[in-house]
């Protein structure tokens, strides 16, 4: 294994043990103040829920995935002579942190915020590809120190799909229509 690829290895597995210490320490907080949380489907709770212990799981596992599909992406762009800056995926992983970070204090303080928040990242998901794991990774941590680990999970995987329909096919349609009509033109 080249030592660059080692380096890469090293930082996966002590991002994701980070993030699992992190994660155990305040489910074991939650425990003994109250206990952990579970989270009902569609907030109602005659339907089942889910409890947050299954983060201590979901969470190491769907981290290592996405800091593994970082590296793949890096590793086909360095093979593709395509230059990819480290910077710049750090600087999403940060920018998505801090949004997941602000949608949980507005939630947490009752406001209206977080619905205009979202209906503004669809918006951005026309111009931007949010779909990618940085943004993804950066998403769920933000907010699993309050609602969890499976709610950001759940909600981060589904509005990633979104973000690739829209991405990827609507705007994808949308730009291969204005360029037919331009060339007919």
């Amino acid at each position: 294994m080249k030592s660059n690829e080692k380096k890469k290895l090293e930082i996966r597995i002590y991002f994701t043990g980070i993030i699992t210490l992190l994660v155990g320490t305040h489910l074991i907080w939650d425990y003994y103040h109250g206990g952990v949380p579970t989270h009902h489907i569609l907030h109602r709770a005659d339907l089942p829920g889910i409890s947050n212990w299954w983060s201590i799981i979901a969470l190491p596992i769907l981290i290592w995935y996405l800091l593994y599909r970082i590296h793949r992406r890096i590793v086909n762009n360095e093979k593709l002579r395509v230059h990819q800056n480290m910077t710049n995926i750090l600087y999403r992983f940060i920018g998505a942190l801090l949004f997941g970070m602000l949608i949980s204090l507005f939630f947490t303080l009752d406001m209206d915020f977080p619905k205009y928040m979202m209906i503004g990242l669809f918006l951005i998901s026309f111009f931007i590809p949010l779909y990618r794991s940085e943004y993804l990774l950066g998403f769920i941590i933000g907010m699993t120190y309050t609602f969890g680990g499976i709610l950001p999970i759940g909600i981060g995987v589904l509005l990633t799909i979104v973000f690739v329909i829209t991405y990827k096919l609507v705007r994808g349609g949308i730009l291969y229509l204005v360029s037919k009509k331009v060339r007919t033109s």
